[in-house]
């Protein structure tokens, strides 16, 4: 009897009944409503978007780990379970939970006034309004320190300038959630994106994340009244704080697309025959598949081992980074893997491996490169921090 990759760790007995039934409950909405349309979207480069987040809002995944404003407060192992479902279908739309859960609502949760709280996090948990997150500039992505968007204090209010880039959600939004550099140092803002001198031009022509919004934020003298900021965080440590939210959800998510990779791998395998004979049946193809599923369990472990410190209160960020850095890294290595016992049939539509191949060269490099989390563990290996 075959059996499922993951089902050789047994990993249904490391989870409790409530995270068996999110992630099974995810995974049902994912089959019925996201994977018939995946491949027209992926080639149309759209994504109905407000449509989506109304019904992941109704499924309960939006800002699940948080607790009150309607958020359903569940653990965070059971999302990141959530996101290895929704990432399966195609890490645009796990990146549209992320964003607007782990970044956008996490900082109103974390650092808003008890306002900003009350006005967005309810109408977002429920998908009625969408949220971005401005960090990332065209000049200053993994040091996000030398950002030049400026906010400078005007009467009783801020006017804030400046440019973010490759933001996620961004020309869909309903609200922004703006970082900017003041004379009291690095500090965030929340932007309703109807404001004057507020605009989202959307990105197009990418070979990567095509079913996902992604955008440039436009600051040209938004003004805002003083109690659009973040009343007391200053500093990175706000941002980066959000930022260990979303890679968090990236640990797990990024081994989604990897299983959804090895699932139809295998099923090819076994229906294709090569010399009257199935592919399944060769030993090179074998050893293929074992090694991707090995690697596949390990990453799955990590995971949840991390997922249980997280819900201890015990997950430091250098860890997170270990998870990251090995999972994504696993998972694109399992798809282009995958991607060869295919064949020519591996880069088609047909099939959802080139398309996950293609996304995670983007979950690759964002919310910290690579480079950057491998001296993020040399950091913590050695204390000598090697970034410049």
């Amino acid at each position: 009897m075959a059996q499922a990759p993951l089902d050789l760790f047994g990993i249904d007995h490391l989870l409790d009944e409530e995270e068996i039934a999110m992630r099974d409950t995810v995974r049902s909405f994912v089959e019925a409503r996201i994977k018939p349309h995946l491949a027209e979207w992926y080639e149309s480069a759209t994504i109905p978007a407000r449509e989506l987040a109304r019904d992941l809002g109704k499924l309960g995944v939006l800002g699940m780990h948080l607790e009150g404003y309607g958020c359903a407060g569940t653990s965070a192992t059971a999302y990141g379970l959530a996101c290895l479902e929704l990432e399966a279908a195609d890490s645009g739309l796990r990146s549209l939970v992320s964003v607007q859960g782990s970044l956008a609502m996490y900082a109103i949760w974390k650092w808003g006034s008890e306002e900003h709280k009350e006005e967005w996090l309810p109408r977002m948990a429920a998908g009625e309004a969408i949220g971005c997150f401005g960090l990332t500039e065209p000049d200053f992505g993994s040091n996000p320190a030398g950002m030049r968007t400026r906010a400078v204090r005007d009467g009783d209010g801020w006017v804030l300038s400046g440019n973010k880039l490759w933001i996620t959600n961004g020309s869909v939004a309903d609200v922004a959630v703006v970082w900017a550099q003041t004379d009291e140092g690095i500090r965030g803002f929340v932007v309703p994106t109807s404001t004057e001198g507020f605009s989202a031009p959307e990105i197009k022509r990418k070979m990567s994340l095509r079913a996902s919004v992604t955008s440039e934020l436009v600051l040209d003298g938004v003004r805002l009244p003083d109690s659009a900021a973040f009343p007391e965080v200053r500093g990175l440590r706000g941002p980066l704080s959000c930022l260990d939210e979303a890679r968090f959800g990236i640990v797990f998510g990024a081994l989604g697309a990897a299983r959804d990779c090895l699932d139809t791998a295998i099923a090819y395998a076994k229906d294709r025959e090569i010399f009257d004979k199935p592919l399944a049946a060769y030993q090179l193809t074998q050893a293929k598949l074992a090694d991707m599923s090995l690697e596949l369990g390990k990453g799955m472990l990590l995971a949840l081992h991390l997922g249980r410190l997280k819900d201890a209160g015990r997950l430091h960020p250098d860890q997170v980074s270990l998870g990251k850095l090995n999972n994504v890294r696993e998972a694109i290595a399992i798809a282009r893997e995958c991607r060869t016992i295919l064949g020519a049939a591996g880069i088609t539509l047909e099939y959802p491996i080139m398309r996950h191949a293609n996304n995670l060269e983007s979950v690759l490099t964002y919310e910290g490169t690579s480079e950057v989390h491998q001296l993020v563990i040399g950091r913590a290996l050695t204390g000598e921090a090697a970034f410049r």
